[in-house]
């Protein structure tokens, strides 16, 4: 094959002018990997609170009694949601999304249920003289509390 030459040794098309036009991304796709991007640190932070949640589960229940039934099954409904908006978020589909809010949004109720219905909360507010002695509890509020709000 013969190689095509210009008269100046450079292929037409080549000379600079034709910037504007080459590898421009659209606003849109911009916004999409910025949106990707901050779910995916949401979803990493939500995961680390729910890790924490669940180790101070495990570790504030005492030996021979049965764990919470409504702390397990918010820690299982939240990591099982954050598994599937990992999934939605790598593969842009919304519909995974959308469980994942969901489910991440009833393992929040089961959370707040459980913190009030073990009324460790109103123990906190009443007792603040104690708040030394009970960390743990104090933990729990707050890892709730911040799961609430992410």
């Amino acid at each position: 094959m013969s190689q095509r030459k210009s008269i100046s040794g450079r292929p037409s098309g080549t000379d600079g002018s034709d910037f504007s036009y080459r590898m421009v991304v659209d606003s849109r796709y911009q916004k999409v990997a910025q949106g990707k991007s901050r779910l995916s640190a949401l979803i990493f932070t939500q995961a680390f609170i729910r890790i924490l949640e669940a180790a101070i589960l495990f570790l504030s229940t005492p030996k021979g009694e049965p764990l919470n039934r409504f702390c397990v099954s918010s820690s299982i409904i939240s990591f099982i949601s954050l598994f599937i908006g990992e999934l939605g978020r790598k593969r842009s589909r919304s519909t995974l999304l959308k469980l994942y809010l969901f489910g991440s949004s009833i393992a929040t109720v089961i959370s707040v249920a459980s913190l009030i219905k073990s009324e460790k909360l109103f123990e906190l507010i009443e007792s603040l003289s104690k708040w030394e002695s009970s960390a743990i509890k104090i933990f729990k509020v707050t890892a709730v509390l911040f799961g609430q709000f992410l």
